[in-house]
């Protein structure tokens, strides 16, 4: 137990001070000092003594920001961890339930077709559609018989469905400006981040994470197939049904904020195990907090590396992601062996 809470502890205090050095970093002379008096003052203490100017960069844009790529990096890596318990695939992540595609091609509607009047954000859009995309997928895999293969595979058809569409979309309405904006939205940006998205995303995150360790006992489970599962006394097809839920409702959230960001949830809960090993109560937190700090770090990178230009974090997370998608799947191949 005094392992576990200094691992917390430190994965805490790492992500603290992750958060407070990125948002130094950047073309404005800002210090952690300065961040932290910020946001004290913003909290009710002392005025910070910055220019309003210093101060709304801190407050109005990294911060908020900043705190978004936690909140994503940290609810990417848990669906990904969840999903690869659940299909009994070290491959799965996030975006195999085909989420993500509705989410796009929610946002797009919104965005090229003027759905919903005015009355949608691109941000509601792109819920609605992955709502649509998830509705979709659940109807196909019960009419196929809901075992966890077909679960997978009406995935991957309402992914590809989805993507026609979006793709359908784009080509026959859009023009070469709406069309380059749809492009970065889908490569996945933090760039639009208020204060706004990151509530709402960490509260989603906080419920998901919660139902997700109520259920710690069943993924450990799922582990070894869902007829071992079965017999240690899990309601199988109800806690299969919750945590697709769960982490559906979550990379929809995050996708709706932040657009597609991948090898987040693929990558980051392979690490997780390495550090604490593959027990769900250990594993979710720390996958939590790792996917959090990389993501930090990751819209760092992408926000100042070709500046004045920023490059969307989903390209950067895929510059990334490919080599240790690569060595995953190396693993994978010896240990079949």
């Amino acid at each position: 137990m005094t392992a576990v809470l200094l691992r917390t502890a430190a994965g805490v205090g790492a992500l603290a001070l992750s958060v407070a050095l990125a948002i130094t970093i950047g073309p404005a002379d800002i210090g952690v000092t300065d961040v932290w008096s910020v946001v004290a003052a913003h909290l009710g203490g002392e005025p910070s003594g910055l220019t309003p100017i210093r101060d709304g960069i801190v407050w109005n844009l990294r911060l908020p920001r900043t705190l978004l790529a936690a909140v994503c990096g940290a609810g990417l890596a848990v669906c990904g961890a969840v999903m690869q318990s659940l299909l009994r695939n070290p491959l799965a992540d996030p975006f195999v339930l085909g989420v993500s595609s509705g989410a796009s091609t929610g946002a797009v509607a919104v965005v090229v077709l003027g759905a919903g009047g005015g009355a949608l954000s691109v941000t509601g859009g792109a819920f609605a559609g992955a709502v649509c995309s998830f509705a979709a997928m659940l109807a196909l895999s019960h009419v196929l018989g809901g075992t966890t293969d077909r679960v997978v595979l009406s995935g991957v058809a309402a992914m590809q469905l989805f993507s026609a569409l979006t793709s359908f979309i784009v080509v026959t309405s859009a023009d070469a400006e709406t069309t380059r904006g749809v492009l970065f939205w889908l490569l996945g940006s933090l760039g639009g981040a208020g204060w706004g998205d990151v509530w709402l995303c960490f509260a989603v995150l906080v419920l998901a994470l919660t139902v997700c360790l109520g259920h710690a006992r069943a993924l450990d489970a799922f582990a070894f197939g869902q007829d071992a599962a079965a017999t240690l006394g899990i309601d199988t097809a109800r806690a299969r049904l919750v945590l697709l839920c769960a982490t559906a409702l979550l990379t929809a959230a995050l996708v709706a904020a932040a657009g597609a960001i991948g090898f987040v949830g693929l990558v980051l809960p392979h690490a997780a195990r390495a550090l604490v090993g593959p027990g769900h109560s250990r594993l979710l937190p720390a996958t939590a907090l790792c996917g959090a700090v990389f993501l930090v770090w990751i819209d760092t990178a992408a926000r100042t590396a070709v500046d004045p230009q920023e490059v969307p974090v989903g390209v950067m997370t895929s510059l990334l992601g490919v080599p240790a998608f690569v060595l995953v799947l190396y693993r994978t191949r010896r240990r079949s062996r």
